[in-house]
């Protein structure tokens, strides 16, 4: 099942970048399907990717020292390993309560280095630098390139 992973950078770029379980993911679920039931598998994904970009700023807002950056992690995992929420936040949440590593993991969502000043505010709850993120889509890197991800 594809989990969209809400991280902090220095946590994936750590010595050991295997992301412990249980924690909050994101997912297509029949909720997010049935909040949007016109889109298509494209854009619950979008949805649920987005949804785990804000769970990045929610990991930023208790992590200062991580690089301000929102960083979403998607990795496919054992159905068996995804659990869902009784009270989810948004229509994506799951919970994933197995450690992902990187052998899981399909693609890393990152903000551009330029980003750092309204993720900072946005994690700090700066509405208006949230909004400036919203206009902003996550740049794509493969998991060979972690370690290549720019930090501001």
């Amino acid at each position: 099942m594809r989990v969209y992973l809400p991280v902090t950078l220095d946590e994936l770029q750590g010595a050991d970048p295997v992301l412990i379980g249980p924690r909050v993911a994101h997912a297509v679920t029949p909720a997010l399907r049935a909040l949007w039931p016109e889109e298509d598998d494209e854009g619950w994904e979008y949805a649920a990717q987005a949804d785990a970009g804000d769970g990045s700023l929610v990991l930023l807002a208790s992590r200062r020292a991580a690089p301000p950056l929102r960083v979403v992690v998607a990795a496919d995992v054992a159905e068996a390993c995804v659990q869902t929420l009784d009270d989810p936040p948004v229509a994506s949440a799951v919970e994933v309560v197995c450690g992902v590593d990187l052998g899981q993991v399909v693609s890393v969502h990152v903000d551009e280095p330029a980003a750092a000043a309204d993720v900072a505010g946005a994690a700090s709850g700066d509405e208006t630098a949230l909004a400036r993120l919203d206009e902003r889509d996550l740049l794509w890197y493969d998991v060979t390139e972690i370690g290549q991800i720019p930090a501001p």
